[in-house]
């Protein structure tokens, strides 16, 4: 990979892209630090260290909800109307068809999809200024004009990222979005790692104890880190034969090819929407003041709060705190739930079946039609489920350590997958420009 750097670097036109990202990245950073006018961030600070459940969405807009900036907002709006318009496009045949138009499908959906994010920012937008404005985010001096203006500006803030990563993905490298997505969840990583090294290095009692707990916090690190890029590069590849075909005096056809089945099919959206399920309840109830508790003075409500609250959960000081580990059980669940849903919207075993038949294609051992259907489907219900189980593996590891040893860290294992799967597909882009430079000099040449 760092010869890869090296060569594209090398490269004037790839060096410009890289540096046109480099340049986007120092914008985000400081937009992420400017604060929101009139807003008071110790508010939103105090509820984020009562509230752990709220670290994700911290997480995903680079800290820049914490201390309530212009990015507040971040790109999760434009995430949040990517997903439903994905959902929509198999149950509005309109959408499905533009899908499959080609490029231009593919540009109509992204002018909804444009749309459809500036319209959730407004409405989190109105939502977080009407919803902290009675726990004193705002000063009591702010009027309405006052709470417009701030809704105004998490909204352009939203807007400014949205456009911002499409000019990454058309003037830079790799994904736009993924790369602000990126951006912010590595922005909080040193700051935690430093915080394990106080708790757990220079708080030991002695010397001994400190490298071992070195030895395993790099070792766990760098373990589930390995895990990942397994997770993320592992296939399970169909064979696929073709017939041969003559026409005229010519044959053709015989190859063989195959499909490839990603282990990790889903990617991270089913940990993305088992995370939004669990905490939805209690982001909502801490707009209404409401926190989780589990003292006997304690609701009902609070304490289904508290079974949803990740920080709550692997505390193994007690049952009356360990019992609330249900809402892991819940979230596994999910998890699994999700990535045989989200699969089944994107993937199509008939229509991959009848591409395969029209092309007179065909699996060895496998007759056309109906048993390669079946064939497909059984081999992707298996694959869907290890991957599921990688993936609650690697989500379940930082919510064990956090509860059972107070390792509090702020990137979970949503925030690990998506770090890899976007250096992993950044890389490669990169690999492909260098190789496509290499021989357009060749040809030229």
């Amino acid at each position: 990979m760092i010869e890869t750097i090296q060569n594209a670097f090398k490269t004037k036109e790839i060096r410009m892209k890289l540096l046109y990202v480099l340049f986007a990245i120092i914008i985000i950073r400081i937009g992420c630090n400017i604060p929101l006018p009139g807003a008071n961030s110790g508010v939103i600070q105090d509820l984020f260290d009562k509230n752990k459940s709220l670290g994700l969405l911290d997480v995903m807009t680079g800290g820049s909800f914490s201390r309530m900036s212009i990015f507040a907002l971040n790109i999760t709006p434009y995430i949040t109307a990517s997903i439903i318009l994905q959902l929509l496009t198999i149950a509005i045949p309109r959408l499905e068809e533009m899908q499959k138009d080609g490029e231009d499908g593919r540009k109509k959906i992204n002018e909804y999809t444009r749309y459809l994010s500036i319209v959730l920012a407004i409405i989190e937008g109105v939502a977080i200024t009407i919803g902290f404005r009675n726990q004193g985010l705002f000063d009591s001096k702010t009027g309405v004009t006052g709470l417009v203006v701030a809704v105004v500006a998490l909204t352009a803030g939203a807007a400014f990222l949205m456009w911002l990563g499409e000019q990454i993905t058309e003037k830079g490298v790799g994904n736009g979005i993924s790369i602000v997505l990126l951006v912010n969840i590595v922005a909080r990583i040193p700051s935690d790692l430093a915080g394990l090294y106080n708790t757990y290095i220079g708080g030991a009692s002695n010397v001994t104890n400190a490298i071992v707990a070195g030895v395993i916090i790099v070792g766990v690190i760098v373990a589930m880190y390995v895990f990942i890029v397994w997770l993320q590069d592992g296939e399970r590849r169909i064979p696929v034969q073709y017939a041969k075909k003559i026409q005229g005096n010519k044959m053709s056809g015989g190859n063989a090819s195959h499909i490839p089945l990603k282990v990790n099919t889903a990617g991270v959206i089913p940990v993305i929407f088992a995370s939004s399920m669990m905490s939805l309840p209690v982001i909502i109830a801490s707009f209404a003041g409401v926190q989780p508790a589990t003292g006997e003075n304690a609701t009902l409500f609070q304490k289904f709060l508290t079974m949803c609250n990740q920080s709550d959960w692997c505390k193994i000081g007690s049952w009356s705190e360990f019992k609330y580990t249900l809402g892991l059980l819940i979230y596994i669940v999910l998890v699994i739930f999700f990535a045989y849903f989200y699969t089944s919207v994107t993937f199509n075993p008939l229509e991959i079946s009848n591409n395969m038949k029209r092309q007179g294609g065909f699996i060895p051992g496998i007759r056309p039609g109906k048993p390669t259907t079946e064939y497909l489907t059984n081999v992707l219900n298996s694959i869907i489920f290890i991957g599921a189980i990688g993936m609650c593996i690697v989500c379940v590891l930082p919510i064990f350590f956090s509860g059972a040893f107070g390792a509090d860290v702020s990137f979970s294992g949503t925030s690990l997958i998506i770090v890899v799967g976007v250096v992993i597909e950044t890389v490669k882009q990169i690999e492909s420009l260098v190789l496509v430079r290499h021989y357009r000099g060749f040809l030229e040449s």
